[in-house]
């Protein structure tokens, strides 16, 4: 699928200043007598210690083409995930389980148990369009959707994020279909998400890749098959990612 995302830049933290350490008072004139007790010395503060380092994360990606990489110059660096992967802790693990062409059906049945065989601490998933173009009905979709979604909560720690699905009215290859009816489908699925990740509110997230993106979409930003993300456009995905995460504790870089 072909999408693109508006996301603003990451406010960076303001780093914190060390501690100054405190004026220490004048030392007292002595008298010829009596010699006064002298004054102690405060103690100076310490200061800050240094921040502790983040914990590694193990992170599975599971999805379809666009988690894959395709329309990327080099899928093993420009995908989506792979930029994710690259802002991860120092000493993470990162395991891409997409499958181009998989339905989520599909990916609850082959991608699942791979996911949770890695114990994963973050895991993204981004499966709904292979499902609209073979005409899945949401019905069937929310089911596939949250037999992935229940299985990661059951049987894993991990911090789930969703996305869900850009305005596909933008996308070139979508542009001979009835865009009523597109919408509609579209609108459907992203609330079979909206539902999946509310149930699960502690630890799911939706990723919001619907909102902007149809003002985004240019020869820029969508691969030359008119499907696909470009380079470009995987980075404004990833960091659509990235800003979800960080607004949820995950410490990326």
């Amino acid at each position: 699928m072909s999408l693109v995302i508006a996301c603003g830049p990451v406010a960076a933290t303001p780093s914190s200043s060390p501690t100054p350490f405190p004026t220490l008072p004048p030392l007292a004139t002595p008298s010829p007598t009596p010699s006064p007790s002298p004054t102690p010395a405060r103690t100076p503060a310490p200061l800050p210690t240094a921040t502790k380092a983040a914990a590694p994360i193990r992170y599975v990606a599971m999805g379809a083409s666009d988690t894959v990489g395709v329309g990327s110059v080099d899928p093993s660096t420009g995908s989506w995930p792979s930029r994710i992967a690259a802002v991860l802790p120092p000493g993470s693990t990162y395991r891409n389980l997409g499958v181009s062409g998989s339905l989520a059906a599909q990916a609850a049945r082959d991608q699942l148990p791979s996911a949770v065989a890695e114990d994963p601490d973050l895991v993204t998933i981004w499966l709904a369009v292979n499902d609209i173009n073979a005409q899945v009905s949401d019905k069937d979709y929310a089911t596939a959707l949250n037999a992935i979604v229940d299985g990661l909560t059951k049987t894993t720690h991990a911090r789930i994020f969703i996305g869900n699905v850009p305005d596909l009215r933008a996308v070139p290859a979508y542009a001979g279909v009835d865009q009523s009816r597109l919408i509609g489908v579209v609108t459907a699925y992203n609330e079979v998400i909206r539902v999946a990740a509310a149930q699960h509110s502690d630890r799911v997230v939706v990723v919001d890749l619907f909102t902007g993106s149809a003002a985004l979409m240019t020869t820029v930003t969508v691969a030359p098959d008119g499907f696909h993300p470009s380079d470009q456009g995987y980075a404004l995905i990833a960091a659509r990612f990235a800003d979800a995460m960080r607004r949820s504790g995950i410490p990326l870089r």
